[in-house]
Parts: C-alpha cells; structure tokens; sequence
C-alpha cells in the first residue's frame, strides 16, 4: 500500500522522501489549504523545487487546495490549481464541488482526489465524484469502521486512502463552528483551526491560561506543560466537573490494523501532520514504511515504535474498531 505523509515545510517534504514515503503531500501558502498556519507551506518556487526533488527519489507530490472558496476570491483557487499543473505534481487533492468542476474542465490531465474535508462516506456519493469530475482518489473520512471501508470498496473502483496516524477531529472533518465562533475565521475557509493569531498565553500568581479568541481554554499550574489552546481539546467546567469535555488529547494510530485495512481494499494509508517537524516526520514514515515492508515479504510487523510521537502520549484506533458500539 501506498504511504502519504506531510509535509508542512520544503525541509519536511525532502525528510519525508528520504525516509522512504511513496507520495508527500503539502500545499501553497495561502488559505487555498486547510493548514494556512504562519511559517509552513510552499511558495511557488519551492513547490516546483520540491516536486522535482520527489520525482528524482521516486516519490510523488500531491497539492492540497482543500479549502472551500470565499464568494468573489475564487481566482485564488484557480491559480493554486494552474500552478499546481505547472509544478509538475501528481495530483491536486479537492474538496469544493466548483474547484472540482474548474479543475475537470480546465485541467483534464492533472489527476484529482477528493479531500477528507468534502466528507465522503458511501460508495454513492464517491461513484458520482468519480463519474462527474472525474475523481481517481477518495479520503475517507475518520469515521468509518474497518468493515465499512471494505462495504465501500466492494461497490466502487475508486482509489480510497485513510488516515492511519494523527490528530483527530471530532468535527465533521474541519467544519468547525465552535472555532469559527472563536475567531471569527473558518477552518474550512481561512484555512486554520486555532489560528496562531488568535492565541494568547497569560500568566497570574504562578496560574498559565491559554486562550483563544479572548476564551480561556486551558488553565495550568506554574511548570506544567501548557498545551496549545484547541477547542475541542479544552479543559471546560460543567455540572461541577472540569475535564476535556469534547476530546481527549490523543492520537490515531492504526499501525496494527494495516492488515486488515488492505485486506478491506484501501490503496494509501495517510499520515496526518503538515504542522509537525522534520524529524517528527522522518520517524514516523520510516515506523510505516517499515510495517508497510514487512506486511509486503511476509514478515512481522514492527510495533510500538510510535507512542512518544502520540498526542498526550496516548494512542486510539479512532472508529476503525468502534468499541463503544
């Protein structure tokens, strides 16, 4: 199966392709992205340099322009989708419906993938992407089950990728509102959940709040480490109680289910982390080329490799097992 990894920097992508990934996938610097956060992602000049870079390795680039366009600024997608062209990358990974239907009409040879963020999650909207834009790839979103994934590639010839390491969303993939309440700035059209321009830390008689947006979201004592204030993984005060109310710091890892995950017809397993660095990206692609590799000659897999990367240090298979059901 085919790995995907992240790269939020031009030092990330070529970390990534030295570590063995198949496809690297990033984005222009601009809201055209869903990780529009200061300091990552590629100018035009180092995205044709670092597509260069994959294809000599043997790697592939795939651009994401999987944001949803404002009214009136449209040509800002369009050309992230015409450089992406002429960047030589692989594919473009879509989300909007109109970019879909501009990149088919206008760009018939630039392969398209449908983003986790159009949250496609049955084998009759994925057929009807396939069969009107021309979609060759489908991210799956996280909340299907292992049995399911397999019920949707049993009715569709459609490529389908899935998350296998990461952060999770409770949201309906990034459509977040409790962030766009926040700061008046939407994931799915800014580009950036928590933006960085909305994040403050202060401190009081040894107490560090993290607020966003003016709201507090996490309240630490004096050494304890300070987390970055997500909403959905905020401390919050209800009945009494205080605790993470939404989710839990955690992270994805489905290593041990890749098995099962081909076996269910997926095509690519995505790492998800174009915020991280380099070396969190370098190890965490050589832990999955390794189990890839091993899956592949019949070997057994590597395991356990990746718990000090996990978010919290805890780690979840998310709605693959669906334990609660």
């Amino acid at each position: 199966m085919e790995i995907v990894c992240p790269a939020g920097t031009p030092a990330a992508l070529r970390a990534a392709v030295k570590a063995g990934a198949h496809t690297v996938y990033c984005g222009f610097n601009d809201a055209t992205n869903a990780r529009n956060f200061p300091g990552l992602n590629f100018d035009r000049f180092e995205m044709r340099d670092g597509v260069s870079f994959a294809h000599e390795h043997g790697s592939k680039v795939l651009v994401a322009i999987n944001t949803f366009p404002r009214a009136g600024e449209e040509v800002m997608w369009h050309r992230a989708i015409a450089d992406a062209m002429t960047s030589n990358a692989d594919a473009v990974i879509l989300a909007d419906i109109g970019l879909l239907a501009y990149a088919a009409d206008n760009f018939p040879g630039l392969r398209r993938h449908l983003s986790v963020q159009a949250a496609a999650a049955n084998a009759d909207i994925i057929n009807f992407y396939a069969q009107t834009f021309g979609v060759k790839r489908v991210v799956l979103p996280r909340v299907l089950s292992v049995p399911e994934i397999a019920a949707i590639n049993s009715e569709t010839e459609t490529e389908t990728e899935v998350f296998v390491f990461g952060g999770l969303c409770v949201m309906a993939e990034g459509r977040c509102s409790l962030s766009s309440y926040a700061t008046g700035l939407s994931p799915n059209m800014n580009g950036v959940c928590s933006p960085a321009s909305h994040v403050e830390y202060r401190e009081d008689q040894g107490v560090l709040d993290a607020r966003l947006g003016g709201y507090t979201i996490h309240r630490v004592g004096r050494g304890e480490p300070a987390p970055y204030p997500t909403l959905c993984k905020g401390c919050f005060s209800a009945g009494g109680k205080s605790g993470h109310l939404f989710e839990d710091p955690v992270s994805l890892n489905a290593e041990q289910l890749i098995p099962e995950l081909r076996k269910a017809g997926v095509t690519a397993l995505k790492i998800e982390g174009r915020q991280r660095s380099k070396s969190y990206v370098a190890q965490v692609v050589r832990n999955f080329r390794a189990a890839v590799d091993a899956l592949e000659t019949g070997r057994p897999m590597p395991a356990g490799m990746l718990s000090r990367l996990s978010e919290g240090q805890a780690m979840t298979t998310g709605a693959y097992k669906k334990t609660w059901r």
